[in-house]
């Protein structure tokens, strides 16, 4: 474990190319939190640096699972998480997949008189190639479990044909979607923005395996650490604010030892 109190740009320097199996990281989020004053510091200049510095670090085949979310300015979303991913895809990485935090209640600020309230935040998944690691979490309940699977997949040119697994049973347990329905963490820790260990906890598992190097240059306060101690991941966590890398080194130091993971993927 290795936990670095500085400027990410410059802490992000300090490591090897191709040394990192997974990132997994919620930057600021325009200007929509004020980190003890730090936020002036944050912008496209800085978010592109950071971008070209994981895909250097990332090894191939690696993830970054990047969290993020848009400032609503004179009634217009600023879309910063857009060109974010995009310019990831410039950098090199594949747009794996844009999943979505549904924290299922409306918390961020904004005017409900004239638009829906929002209750969500992208979570796209940069690769660095194929990905090597995909754990597929299968808590998702069939309703038809028992039954054998029937239906057709309507291929390009409009027709049906029967789909690959016709006939198999329904287990009581399917592959989750990309949709993550999990509240958001109560409290804030010493932290304006934490998010809750679920998220972290369930990338994760997804994405690597124990004994791999999992990275957060925007360690705040510590989630994505004390999630990869206990899953027996190696961890390196950046901090820009003293008060908070206290906050997260408290936390993860507090880890006795790894947990026992339950059956999540069978």
């Amino acid at each position: 474990m290795k936990l670095m109190l500085g400027d990410c740009l410059d802490k992000l320097k300090e490591l090897d190319d191709n040394s990192v199996d997974l990132t997994v990281t919620s930057p600021p989020y325009d200007d929509l939190r004020t980190y003890n004053g730090n936020n002036d510091l944050w912008g496209q200049g800085v978010w592109e640096k950071c971008i070209d510095h994981l895909y250097r670090v990332t090894k191939d085949g690696g993830v970054v699972v990047w969290i993020v979310g848009d400032a609503t300015v004179k009634g217009s979303e600023t879309g910063s998480s857009f060109k974010q991913a995009l310019y990831a895809k410039e950098c090199g990485f594949r747009l794996h997949d844009t999943m979505i935090w549904n924290k299922g209640g409306f918390s961020a600020v904004g005017a409900l008189s004239t638009r829906y309230a929002p209750v969500f935040e992208y979570m796209f998944v940069f690769s660095k190639g194929r990905p090597k690691t995909f754990n597929p979490i299968k808590d998702r309940k069939n309703k038809n479990a028992g039954t054998k699977m029937t239906g057709t997949i309507r291929k390009a040119d409009g027709s049906f044909k029967p789909m690959s697994n016709m006939g198999k049973t329904i287990q009581e347990f399917g592959q989750r979607f990309n949709i993550w329905d999990i509240s958001p963490q109560r409290g804030n820790m010493g932290h304006p923005a934490p998010f809750p260990y679920q998220i972290a906890h369930d990338h994760i598992i997804s994405w690597s395996n124990e004994g791999d190097v999992v990275l957060d240059p925007f360690m705040g306060s510590g989630t994505t650490g004390f999630a990869s101690k206990s899953l027996n991941r190696d961890f390196i966590g950046m901090e820009l604010d003293e008060e908070y890398f206290q906050i997260a080194k408290d936390r993860i130091d507090a880890v006795e030892k790894p947990i026992i993971l339950e059956d999540f993927f069978t």
